[in-house]
């Protein structure tokens, strides 16, 4: 009968190869679910700031303010870059837009960043 060979340390071997594949596979999928957050509530928030500005007598700042409120409820205000409110047609009526800049660090907080542009628009009210 033949020799057999010792397979101890062949498991620690075993695991650190899949690490290599599985903490790139984690770490990508936080790194997404992060953008989209900052996304999605950059979203949320540039729409209620256009509607708060369309509003009949608005303060000129209110769409913005309540923009940048939204949002540092939501993450961290640290993210935007830019919160830019204008007058601009909606489906032909007088309406407001509301755009947002922001950026995401790659890696979650380092890294080069990731330019997320949003926009929500809202039809002005007019007086009757």
């Amino acid at each position: 009968m033949g020799r057999r060979r010792s397979e101890s340390g062949a498991a620690v071997v075993d695991f650190v190869l899949v690490l290599l594949i599985v903490i790139p596979l984690v770490l990508g999928l936080v790194q997404l679910a992060l953008v989209l957050h900052v996304r999605n509530v950059t979203t949320a928030a540039a729409a209620d700031g256009a509607r708060v500005q369309a509003a009949l007598g608005a303060p000129p700042d209110a769409g913005e303010s309540r923009t940048r409120a939204q949002i540092e409820t939501g993450i961290s205000d640290r993210f935007v870059q830019e919160v830019v409110v204008t007058s601009t047609p909606v489906a032909g009526v007088p309406g407001v837009e509301v755009r947002v800049v922001s950026e995401v660090p790659a890696l979650g907080l380092l890294g080069p960043a990731i330019t997320v542009e949003v926009t929500g628009h809202a039809v002005s009210e007019v007086d009757p």
